[in-house]
């Protein structure tokens, strides 16, 4: 089983959860993190780590998130890895409660 980045995560990128991966299974993509599914091991330090609780583990995505499994499976074969984290985005802060931005997703 792996975890997934969901909606919440665009386009704030808080990269907190980054630095406690065990095996450094992020991708950094413009405005999202994804996470390769066949490196992740389960381990679900991320996901308290996530400000945002855009993250979860891939039985529990919630039904309006299912599409991210996918996304980030596709996403995490084209960005390069992360291994530390990174200041969030400009603008993190105003966007960290919006609903429905995935249509902000930058590829």
């Amino acid at each position: 089983m792996t975890h997934v980045v969901t909606e919440s995560c665009i386009p704030c990128r808080y990269a907190d959860c980054v630095d406690v991966c065990p095996v450094d299974c992020f991708r950094e993509g413009p405005n999202l993190l994804a996470i390769a599914p066949d490196e992740c091991i389960d381990r679900a330090v991320c996901v308290a780590e996530c400000p945002v609780n855009a993250i979860y583990a891939e039985e529990h995505v919630p039904r309006d998130q299912r599409h991210f499994i996918t996304l980030n499976a596709e996403m995490a074969r084209k960005w390069p890895s992360i291994t530390n984290a990174k200041a969030p985005l400009a603008g993190a802060d105003r966007f960290k409660d919006v609903k429905e931005k995935l249509g902000l997703l930058e590829r």
